[in-house]
């Protein structure tokens, strides 16, 4: 026979269970929300189906098994981050617009591959339009003030601004002075990001160009090319010093930079006794491109053995496996970066 007291105590343990339960579900409700701006590198779903290799194989081969959307053969840096924060990766915008309000708790992917603060070489909304979107969910009262001030955004360029001025200049001699334009407006955008009540906005900077596998093709995949890689640390450089001046605007800083130009360049440099390091794992033939096939069905690429020791996939986005090791290179300052 049980004794009164033990089963008090039962009881006891019982409630707190349960409260503990209602606790942790109650905690998935306040988790932080992301909203992501930006282009490839951080787009996981956005583009149409039928205009874009990223929903073709063998893209997402190794996350989810198939094609996603993303860029990538697995995950893509807006992945990483949600999992740093403890969230389910944000919906795409665009498949929110058709499902109940539960699906934005996490918040909302914006990014378009291939876009930019300007206009660019294709026809998806750039980085104005993007915010124009959370703007119109704003106003529908989708988030309370509340939520949107326990928020993040997450903005990501990889300089498809850049790729679409030489494409249509093919000179470089005024390439500085548009970098002034790009990062000037790119400053206006993220300061109306905070206006909208996102209390942190955290900006990537701009990647390596010169160590993409498209810039570097010519050299076997041997060595990133110096003069581009400088361009991308110009263009840091003055991206770092229009951050820091907007937190002297305000009481507690609000924007913040991340050096994802020196997680690429740590992790290439960890890979020194690979000589196919800088080669893209899934590679065109006869100048076509990853996942490109021919009208009778044959595949006109070649994908790598070993993907885990590919840090880029295609020639311009990184793998799973490069995104994993920029992730791990950065993550020992993300807590002072999204938490502070």
């Amino acid at each position: 026979m049980v004794k009164r007291g033990a089963t008090a105590v039962a009881v006891f343990f019982f409630f707190v269970s349960f409260a503990l339960q209602l606790s942790s579900e109650g905690d998935v409700e306040k988790k932080t929300l992301l909203f992501v701006f930006g282009d490839s590198y951080a787009d996981t779903g956005n583009l149409p189906r039928e205009a874009s290799t990223s929903w073709k194989w063998p893209y997402g081969i190794t996350f989810p098994g198939k094609p996603s959307g993303r860029f990538s053969d697995g995950r893509v840096f807006t992945d990483f981050i949600a999992k740093f924060l403890g969230i389910k990766s944000p919906i795409p915008y665009k498949l929110m617009k058709n499902l109940n309000t539960n699906s934005t708790r996490y918040g909302i992917n914006f990014a378009h591959g291939g876009t930019g603060v300007f206009k660019t070489m294709v026809d998806y909304p750039n980085m104005s339009t993007q915010i124009d979107f959370l703007q119109q969910i704003i106003d529908r009262k989708v988030y309370s003030s509340q939520a949107l001030n326990a928020s993040i955004a997450l903005v990501s360029l990889a300089g498809n601004d850049y790729s679409t001025y030489l494409a249509k200049n093919g000179s470089l001699k005024d390439l500085p002075e548009f970098s002034k334009s790009v990062i000037g407006n790119l400053t206006k955008n993220i300061k109306r990001i905070r206006l909208l009540g996102i209390k942190k906005i955290v900006i990537t900077g701009l990647h390596p160009l010169g160590c993409l596998p498209l810039n570097i093709a010519t050299n076997a995949y041997r060595n990133c090319n110096t003069g581009e890689n400088y361009f991308s640390e110009s263009h840091n450089r003055l991206l770092k010093q229009n951050i820091e001046t907007l937190n002297d605007e305000v009481s507690t800083p609000v924007f913040a930079y991340l050096d994802i130009y020196d997680a690429f360049i740590s992790s290439i440099e960890t890979r020194q006794n690979n000589s196919d390091k800088l080669k893209p794992c899934c590679v065109g033939a006869n100048g076509e491109g990853c996942g490109w096939i021919d009208n009778m069905g044959k595949k006109l690429f070649d994908v790598c053995k070993n993907r885990k020791n590919s840090l880029f996939w295609d020639s311009i986005h990184p793998s799973d496996a490069g995104w994993r090791a920029v992730y791990s290179w950065l993550k020992p300052s993300l807590a002072s970066i999204f938490v502070s």
